[in-house]
């Protein structure tokens, strides 16, 4: 059996593209694997807390040292961390807010990528002392945005802050491969927006049949 962590990040709880790009995602990979676990997690509406000082020291605290403050601070980052572990796929449906990702989404980086739990630090290691401590992890973001132009050579390459942010830090949760969905021209509104709107769920089952293909042989089991 596989699970899926799915990530939902827009703000908008309906007519948003994204969140209907991850629900046909999730509908087409249990017609074809029923027995497969979801955990769902909707952070465009109930977004993590933001790290403060006391979180930080927190979790810089050997656990064995912790008060009992320090664990409840802790607490949600440790429930988010454990289901990124079970995962096997990381599905991430978010729009591209001012060229980069939401609030909510950085947030909840922020509260999953902590050391000791999904990252080692040792300084022996020279000029890059962290390892991800998780491995063999599949992402597959899903993506809108207003303008187009974002993909590597696009016009607008250099403005994409999602894609790229989010292929870095998910190093250090394991992912080994990313996947990208995007729709474009949603500003437009036009035959453009339209037709990238197709494009991206004709995509969807070849993609769902590529990342099946990496997995272990009782996929769906």
């Amino acid at each position: 059996m596989t699970t899926i962590l799915h990530i939902d990040s827009s703000a908008r709880k309906h007519r948003s593209v994204t969140r209907a790009l991850g629900r046909e995602f999730k509908h087409q990979w249990r017609s074809k694997y029923p027995n497969d676990k979801f955990i769902y997690r909707d952070i465009g509406t109930t977004p993590p807390e933001f790290v403060s000082e006391n979180w930080i020291a927190a979790a810089f605290t050997p656990e064995e040292q912790r008060t009992d403050e320090q664990n409840s601070l802790l607490a949600s980052s440790d429930l988010l961390i454990d289901e990124v572990a079970e995962a096997k796929i990381i599905l991430i449906s978010t729009p591209m807010y001012n060229y980069g990702m939401p609030a909510s989404l950085k947030a909840w980086f922020d509260q999953v990528i902590r050391v000791n739990k999904t990252f080692t630090f040792d300084l022996n290691r020279g000029d890059f002392p962290l390892q991800p401590a998780l491995s063999d992890k599949t992402l597959v973001l899903l993506t809108s945005c207003g303008e187009f132009g974002f993909e590597v050579g696009g016009i607008r390459e250099e403005m994409n802050h999602l894609s790229p942010h989010v292929r870095c830090v998910g190093k250090y949760l394991g992912v080994v491969e990313q996947h990208e969905v995007r729709v474009e021209y949603q500003e437009f509104a036009d035959k453009r927006h339209a037709q990238s709107v197709e494009h991206a769920y004709s995509s969807i089952p070849t993609l769902i049949a590529r990342i099946a293909t990496t997995l272990t042989p009782n996929t769906g089991a």
